[in-house]
């Protein structure tokens, strides 16, 4: 991990380049984290995270689907490449935070209660339409999900 002053001048000068997982169960219900963290603090979010220096797209996705969902690599479906700006950062300086997301569908039926508590404080699953309408749910998790948003945000 870098230093906390160099990741902080990285975050103010260039986007970042992360994983966001779109899980749903069995019943199709989206699972979203209540995150600790800024940017999206207080938010009901998808999992995901950063992909580091030097790592590749395969490995940084088994490395969050152990680190966000306690779990083992899974099938998975690309759903597009989106672009996420904030205003905040996790430094709390005063610059916002640009992410490039890569986001993959899953499926996993898990137990909430052994979920990692680092990025998430609460887990909850989400009828898809109630997420959408749900204002403490980030706009940037309901992207994922608004069918006629689509075209203008993904790259595919």
């Amino acid at each position: 991990m870098l230093p906390l002053n160099d990741f902080k001048k990285i975050v103010e000068l260039t986007p970042l380049i992360s994983i966001d997982l779109i899980v749903r169960n069995r019943e199709g219900r989206v699972l979203l984290g209540e995150r600790l963290n800024k940017p999206a603090q207080g938010f009901w979010f998808v999992p995901g995270g950063r992909v580091l220096k030097g790592e590749t797209l395969e490995v940084a996705f088994a490395r969050l689907i152990k680190a966000e969902l306690n779990s083992a690599v899974i099938s998975s479906s690309f759903k597009g490449v989106y672009q996420h700006f904030y205003d905040d950062n996790v430094s709390g300086e005063s610059f916002g935070t640009h992410y490039i997301v890569v986001a993959y569908e899953i499926f996993l039926d898990c137990d909430l209660s052994s979920l990692p508590t680092e990025q998430h404080l609460n887990y909850k699953w989400f009828e898809e339409d109630k997420l959408l309408l749900d204002s403490n749910v980030h706009l940037h998790s309901k992207w994922y999900f608004q069918k006629e948003k689509e075209a203008d945000i993904a790259f595919c």
